[in-house]
């Protein structure tokens, strides 16, 4: 089963910190949630004016979103997919501590949309009409970009 996923975050360099995250699965549930733990006081100039204003929705604690997404991949082998998706990768991941602390089920690994674009010739991807910076809706855009390669691949 595929899963496409966001996060928000904030980033100093040496640690990363959800802020929330959204993900979309390939039968069409989706999950978002805002991290209750995120100390907005760490947020940097660009965070607060692009990223902040965009959450809300379930004030959940790390534990919680961590129970919460294993209940909404269990009973499948997820593959995970992201849009420059490095940083969204361990911020997932750090959910449940080290990266081997993470679900069994789970890869090791995200697949990254950008990359299958450059694999692709890079052509030009749909444009986000969504609120960005929302990671439930860019996690929406990103299957939207992915289904778009999907299309890209088949042509003839």
């Amino acid at each position: 089963m595929k899963y496409w996923f966001d996060t928000e975050f904030m980033e100093d360099g040496n640690t990363i910190e959800l802020l929330s995250i959204g993900m979309v699965s390939e039968d069409g549930r989706e999950y978002y949630a805002v991290s209750a733990d995120a100390d907005h006081s760490h947020a940097n100039e660009w965070v607060v004016a692009n990223v902040l204003p965009h959450l809300g929705g379930p004030l959940l604690t790390r534990p919680e979103i961590a129970y919460d997404l294993v209940k909404f991949t269990m009973g499948y082998r997820p593959e995970f997919w992201a849009y420059y998706g490095d940083y969204d990768w361990v911020v997932l991941c750090q959910l449940y501590g080290r990266m081997i602390d993470k679900p069994a089920s789970w890869p090791m690994f995200t697949m990254d949309v950008k990359q299958r674009c450059v694999d692709l010739g890079n052509p030009r991807l749909p444009t986000q009409t969504s609120t960005e910076h929302n990671a439930l809706a860019d996690a929406r855009w990103t299957r939207e970009a992915w289904e778009f390669l999907e299309r890209q691949r088949e042509a003839p």
